[in-house]
């Protein structure tokens, strides 16, 4: 379901654009649809109230949990189902942030992630990509909502941006807080540029060799690093949101120090964020992160010459569920269909 089709519903039943927005807001915030002296019994139309009760159980098909493994340190990472039995993973991080998938599989193929290990099986509809919000938030607050899950959010961005419209109005979570990930699809920066709600970018980078990135991202668009750089640099002077570029670490691959002399120069004078990621290893995948030690080493080294780093951990590396390991072991416990 798209929201664009549940607008629709919603009109085939009586509803004013004023009934309609109520609704929304009701729905993506998990709140009542009651207002001071206006009761959702005297404030919508007959037909919606008749079918209010049916339209919400529709809804809640739209993303169920099927199974969750939570941290000490406040991530729960959740394998939901869809209404056509398709699984995706969500991922509650602490301070009320969100990760949510996009499509279930990913046509991408990087090498070190078990998303596309299977390509891509389909798209999600804008609705079903808000129902994960609404079912994280009926499980406690929801402040951020990140477009970094299973899929590649340009491949499917009709829908992507319908639920950040939708998310950034009715759903009451802050512009800033609406951050989408992309291997660098030209069609984001061209689009997003264009609509009312600008979210924030990650900008999954991994390396500043032309050469490996094809390797390590097999199916990413063919620009080069350099216009991928300047593209999101615009769009990041344009909103004043820094651009998060995302750089998962391989020991002996991307961890080198010419990898971080150039990362110092494509980013010198940018507003960005280097955020390293260390590997969460895969079964399968003969990849390792580096040492600790290293790691820590290479921000210091990039902060020493001006560049904004950080260290940040994939949620759920503690219980090996990085994003699409939870849906892999369903897979091959339930034969569930991933071809």
């Amino acid at each position: 379901m798209r929201i664009s089709q549940l607008r629709q519903r919603l009109r085939d039943l009586g509803a004013k654009p004023c009934h309609e927005d109520r609704f929304l807001r009701g729905w993506s915030q998990v709140s009542t649809y009651d207002r001071a002296h206006s009761p959702a019994e005297n404030f919508f139309p007959m037909a919606l109230r008749k079918d209010l009760s049916a339209l919400e159980a529709e809804l809640t098909k739209l993303a169920r949990l099927h199974n969750e493994h939570s941290t000490d340190d406040g991530v729960a990472r959740m394998l939901l189902e869809l209404s056509d039995g398709q699984m995706v993973e969500s991922v509650l991080l602490p301070r009320g942030g969100l990760c949510v998938s996009t499509q279930v599989g990913c046509a991408v193929g990087c090498v070190f992630c078990m998303s596309g290990r299977n390509g891509l099986q389909r798209q999600l509809g804008s609705a079903e990509i808000v129902a994960q919000v609404v079912l994280a938030r009926k499980r406690r607050s929801v402040s951020k909502v990140v477009f970094m899950g299973m899929g590649e959010p340009a491949h499917n961005l009709d829908n992507v941006v319908e639920a950040i419209q939708l998310l950034g109005t009715q759903g009451n979570i802050g512009h800033k807080n609406l951050v989408l990930s992309t291997v660098g699809d030209v069609r984001v920066f061209e689009r997003l540029t264009q609509e009312k709600i600008k979210p924030a970018l990650a900008v999954s980078l991994h390396t500043t060799n032309p050469t490996l990135r094809t390797r390590l991202l097999p199916n990413a668009p063919l620009v080069t690093i350099e216009e991928l750089v300047e593209r999101a640099e615009t769009y990041a002077r344009a909103t004043s949101y820094p651009i998060q570029y995302q750089w998962t670490l391989l020991e002996g691959v991307n961890d080198s120090d010419d990898e971080l002399e150039k990362i110092a120069r494509l980013l010198a004078g940018k507003y960005a964020l280097m955020n390293f990621i260390p590997f969460n290893r895969v079964d399968g995948l003969s990849y390792h992160p580096p040492a600790p030690e290293r790691i820590a080493s290479m921000v210091q080294t990039l902060k020493q010459q001006g560049i904004l780093a950080k260290i940040r951990n994939s949620a759920g590396q503690e219980i090996e569920a990085a994003c699409g390991q939870l849906r892999a072991r369903v897979a091959k416990g339930n034969h569930l269909s991933v071809t």
